[in-house]
Parts: structure tokens; sequence; C-alpha cells
């Protein structure tokens, strides 16, 4: 592990300004960029610890307030641990913000994040990975497919409704998407039953997309987040093992 620098940033969109934090190696050369998509609790001390364990490892890692528009992080007051089955309230200040991001919106936003990447000093040139926990999960699904030439390897964690029969599905951008896919499911995951893990699977092979989709067991929706109840360490070592394994192949 090598010495790790985090700052704050901001990054200008069509829409506004989204705040963000940057972490990279200490060293000021330019290492290959990953873009990590947060879930729904958004960014906060453990996500810029995630992205902190992957600049040690040799990436520069952007990590934006994908919910920049209802304000800068933290949006919502958060617990130092999260459970929502005893704070259920939390769902009714995040569940609305995360409705208004739309698709559209998303990767609108996405195509700033990975600008804002290609022009700093401290990302290597040429395309980037993505890694994203459950709705991040959707949204590295989707930036895999909007901007097929900018992203090299994508990642996805616990997502939910990945493989939907609504119009705008994640799994129906797979046509486009050159980039090497992994995804972890849970396995006891309502938002991902196992008709969606076999829709997406079937997608993905149909396209000709490389990829690579595995269920945790005894994992529920949110195991890699070590600060809330669904945290599984087993998983979660899995998750790490598997997505550096991705990284490594990729750069």
């Amino acid at each position: 592990m090598t010495s790790v620098q985090g700052t704050s940033v901001d990054i200008p969109t069509e829409d506004g300004v989204a705040d963000a934090y940057l972490a990279h190696p200490g060293d000021g050369l330019a290492h290959p960029g990953v873009l990590l998509y947060q879930d729904a609790f958004g960014l906060r001390p453990h996500l810029r610890a995630m992205a902190d364990r992957l600049a040690g490892a040799g990436y520069t890692v952007l990590v934006p307030n994908v919910f920049y528009r209802h304000g800068r992080s933290p949006v919502f007051e958060l617990p130092e641990f999260i459970d929502t089955h005893s704070r259920p309230d939390l769902w009714d200040s995040i569940g609305p913000v995360m409705q208004s991001l739309t698709p559209e919106l998303a990767m609108r936003d996405a195509g700033a994040y990975l600008e804002w990447l290609a022009a700093s000093p401290l990302a290597a040139d040429g395309p980037v990975a993505l890694t994203g926990y459950c709705m991040g999960a959707r949204l590295s699904l989707l930036t895999a497919g909007t901007y097929p030439d900018r992203v090299a390897a994508a990642a996805g964690f616990h997502g939910g409704r990945l493989a939907t029969d609504a119009p705008d599905s994640p799994h129906l951008v797979a046509e486009h998407i050159t980039a090497e896919l992994y995804f972890g499911h849970a396995d006891e995951d309502p938002s991902l039953p196992p008709e969606q893990i076999q829709l997406l699977e079937d997608t993905f092979t149909k396209a000709g997309v490389r990829h690579v989709c595995e269920v945790y067991p005894s994992a529920h929706h949110g195991f890699t987040q070590a600060d809330t109840a669904a945290y599984h360490r087993e998983g979660d070592e899995r998750h790490w093992a598997a997505l550096l394994d991705l990284l490594k192949r990729t750069f």
C-alpha cells in the first residue's frame, strides 16, 4: 500500500456543480482512473475510506455526490451506523431524492465526471474503470453502455432493478458495452430476484459482453457497506478481491 492523498473537489456539470472526493497515490504521478458510484446513503466517511483503499492499490479514484442537485454532501443527516430497520424514516428523505435522479440526468452527469477525470493530471490517459454500489451498480452499468469508448471495465455490487421490464432498464444498454464487466449480487436481495439475475446474464451473453456475474451467499443488499446493518464481512472481502482483480486485468 502506498501513501494516499484525499481532497474535496468540485466538478462543473450542465446543471450546476457536483462536489466530490478525490483519492490518489501520494507520489503526484498519473494513475489509472476509477469512478466510484455511491449507494443511496451518499458521499460519507465510509465511501471516502473505500476510495482511499483503492488509491492505496495504485488508482486515482473520484467519488461524486450524485445527489448534488439537492445540496452538497452530506445531503442527508445519517447516524454513524445506518440501520434502516430501526430507522425506516430515513427513506422518507432519501427515497424522493433517489427517484429524482433519472437515468437521463445521471448519464448527463456521468459525462461531466468522465471529462473531469480525463482532464486531471492525476489520472492516466485512456479509458477508466467504474465501480458502483446498490443504486451505484445501476449507474455503473448505464455509464458503461452510454460512454463505451471511455470505460474499460465496470463493476457493480448488490445492485437492484438491473434487469426489469421498464423501457429504461439498465440491462438494455448491453449491446453498446465494450468494457469487461463484473457484477456481484446478494442472494438475499428482493430488489434483484433470480429472474432478473438470469435476464441480466442472458442479455450480456447475447450481446457478447465479457462479463462475470456471481451470487454471494448469505449476503444482503448493501453487504459491502461497513457502516450499515447490511454489512457482510465475507461478502465484502470477496468483493474487494474481485474488484482489484478486475482492475489489474484492465490496467
